[in-house]
């Protein structure tokens, strides 16, 4: 895990949405950066292209500034991003989309000349075939989108994306990829969360050592009136979870080990260190920030073309002295775990798509899970006193682009 100092002197300087905006002095050993190559993609995902066309007749609220016009791919000089990387040379860059490996170009000319401290890369893995391996290779860590068994897959993503997937993942790892892969998966109605995590872990053809899932809700306008969110989550999600953090516990008592399922572990790392959270807990508007395809700096990737919300651009801002951000806004300012889930999602916050009520009902599944987390501890502390487990098994590369809170 890094390890990062901050020294800071804080200055309110505006309020919108209920996001409070801060200028801060501040110096971290590490930042991150997601660097968004293209707004495109090679997929027409369920929960992704299939909602936006059920939604294509709404827009945001007034208070919303949205530029769909952006490039469709990097439009500025990597010279003017070596420039203001080279400003934080410790700094981590991830490349995003859109699907980031359609721009291979531009991937190639920005890991030639710029050398941060690492790299990292969000992708749904169609096109890692196409990427030599001595860029590959260079890679600490893939996130790579696949949702569970090959049906419920191909389901949301498309007839025959698993196999593609797994296909290309196998390659790259006979051809010397050695870094964390890890699973990203989009959870919805269709998932039966126990059931998919421990298929993504135990698969014999290909397992992966960390999972990370994501609940699309809230992100859409109209969904929610479409969907059973509420007897879905209720019945099926929280209690997979709940039996996800106790197959997680057995683990470490039965073989020693601390399986990589972030949500969980980054909630029990928290609670074992005694660590409160005052901003989000991706690292939006903080820590981790995005960089869109024409050079202007966001808190959040999904936030791309609201200008309201840009916070400098990479020609003249300076990334240890960017804006920050954090949730200030009822209910979540007045909410009893505030300060383990941080506000959960900046977008979610500022664009406000699903009601109070139905949003409620998503709050329910993140205070079900640090409960269910939080009774674990006491077992937990017993495992690193009779050394079957130790504290330094629960550390991992916080802002990973691996969110905490689903």
């Amino acid at each position: 895990m890094f390890v990062f100092v901050c020294c800071f002197v804080v200055v309110v300087f505006c309020v919108f949405g209920g996001i409070m905006a801060i200028s801060v002095v501040c110096v971290f050993v590490v930042m991150f950066f997601h660097v968004i190559l293209t707004t495109g993609c090679n997929l027409q995902c369920r929960y992704c292209f299939g909602e936006s066309l059920d939604d294509f007749d709404e827009d945001f609220s007034d208070n919303l500034e949205v530029d769909y016009s952006l490039p469709c791919k990097v439009a500025y000089d990597v010279g003017v991003l070596k420039d203001f990387v080279g400003k934080d040379p410790e700094c981590v860059l991830t490349f995003y989309g859109g699907e980031p490996l359609m721009q291979l170009e531009s991937l190639r000319q920005i890991m030639d000349v710029i050398e941060p401290k690492l790299y990292m890369m969000q992708t749904n893995g169609l096109l890692l075939d196409k990427l030599e391996s001595k860029y590959v290779n260079r890679f600490h860590t893939l996130l790579v989108s696949v949702d569970g068994e090959e049906g419920l897959t191909d389901f949301y993503r498309g007839q025959g994306v698993f196999r593609k997937v797994v296909e290309n993942l196998r390659l790259i790892q006979r051809n010397g990829f050695s870094g964390e892969l890890i699973a990203r998966v989009t959870v919805m109605e269709q998932t039966d969360i126990y059931s998919q995590v421990r298929f993504l872990l135990e698969n014999p053809e290909f397992s992966f050592s960390s999972v990370h899932w994501q609940l699309n809700a809230g992100f859409w306008g109209n969904d929610y009136k479409r969907r059973n969110f509420r007897e879905w989550s209720a019945n099926s999600y929280i209690p997979g979870v709940r039996r996800l953090v106790d197959f997680w516990v057995d683990v470490m008592e039965r073989e020693g080990r601390v399986l990589k399922l972030y949500p969980i572990l980054g909630i029990a790392y928290s609670l074992l260190h005694g660590e409160a959270v005052n901003f989000l807990r991706c690292g939006g508007g903080w820590i981790n920030y995005a960089i869109q395809t024409d050079g202007y700096i966001l808190a959040c990737p999904t936030m791309w073309g609201m200008g309201n919300h840009y916070l400098g651009h990479i020609v003249d801002s300076h990334p240890l002295k960017l804006k920050k951000v954090f949730v200030n806004q009822l209910p979540c300012s007045k909410c009893e775990i505030l300060n383990m889930c941080g506000g959960r999602c900046y977008y979610a916050n500022v664009t406000q798509r699903w009601s109070v009520d139905a949003y409620k009902e998503v709050c329910n599944t993140v205070k079900a899970l640090v409960v269910d987390v939080s009774a674990k501890i006491p077992r937990i502390k017993q495992l690193i006193s009779q050394g079957k487990i130790c504290l330094s098994d629960f550390d991992f590369i916080k802002y990973n682009g691996a969110e905490i809170i689903p």
